[in-house]
């Protein structure tokens, strides 16, 4: 998928990013250029998985939704319904009450269905420490850039203030001036 910038401003400013002034055509760009490092990040992390580790995806992915679970229920209330209840009338039951043969097979899909939730798990943790490396990165420059803002908005404040104080001083001549305009016209000012 493809991001352009007079999509991405059109959408957001409701015009092209040519009607824009400069400092926010720079900053859009560099909003689109974030999103494509980040999507980048994040498919080529997907494009290098191998076969076994997108298997291990769709196992965990599968192993823990309620469809699994309802369907695993499902399965077992079939398994102790059939032994229990039809196949002991018949005589017939082929894993009777306490069901070894089932606790065989819930053991040996716990062992293999376990690592490889793990194996999920452990590349999922990888990727979200990328993500983590990364987020910490953008909210430094974040944090330097706000403080460079600081920066800048104390020196205006400074030059504001003297700016005032100038021109109150401007305001103070004039004022004094007009005062001894005055009381030369008329001695009882």
């Amino acid at each position: 998928m493809s991001v352009h910038p007079q999509e991405i401003a059109k959408k957001i400013f409701k015009s092209g990013i040519e009607n824009l002034p400069e400092r926010e055509q720079q900053i859009v760009r560099q909003f689109i250029d974030r999103l494509r490092i980040s999507r980048d990040k994040n498919r080529s992390f997907d494009e290098g998985l191998t076969a076994g580790q997108r298997i291990a995806d769709r196992v965990a992915s599968f192993g823990g939704s309620w469809t699994f679970i309802m369907l695993f229920g499902g399965v077992l209330f079939a398994w102790i319904l059939a032994n229990s209840w039809l196949l002991v009338r018949r005589g017939e039951a082929f894993d009777p009450y306490p069901y070894i043969l089932l606790n065989l097979f819930l053991s040996m899909l716990a062992a293999l269905q376990a690592p490889v939730i793990m194996m999920s798990q452990n590349r999922l943790a990888a990727k979200d420490r990328a993500d983590a490396a990364h987020d910490y990165e953008v909210n430094l420059k974040a944090e330097l850039e706000i403080c460079a803002l600081h920066e800048k908005i104390d020196h205006l404040q400074d030059q504001q203030w003297t700016e005032l104080v100038a021109m109150q001083q401007e305001q103070i001549k004039l004022l004094t001036a007009l005062l001894e305009e005055r009381t030369k016209g008329d001695p009882t000012y």
